[in-house]
């Protein structure tokens, strides 16, 4: 079941609840009991640095017809 982080617009306090996805744009209360609360962008953290996953060129590209190279 996903995470999803909020943060309390009354005291100031973040905190995550599991739900299903249907239920992520519901209404949360934070654990002081408070009714305004907003739902934060979360990002998804991948292992490795933007150079690492570039390869060993550094000059990333790949995929597709042309980075493939199967154009002519």
């Amino acid at each position: 079941m996903p995470r999803y982080e909020y943060r309390c617009r009354s005291c100031g306090e973040t905190f995550e609840l599991s739900r299903p996805m249907a239920e992520s744009a519901d209404p949360a209360s934070c654990p002081s009991g408070h009714e305004d609360t907003v739902k934060l962008l979360s990002t998804v953290a991948v292992g490795g640095s933007a150079a690492a996953s570039a390869g060993p060129g550094g000059g990333g590209g790949g995929g597709g017809c042309c980075g493939g190279g199967c154009c002519g």
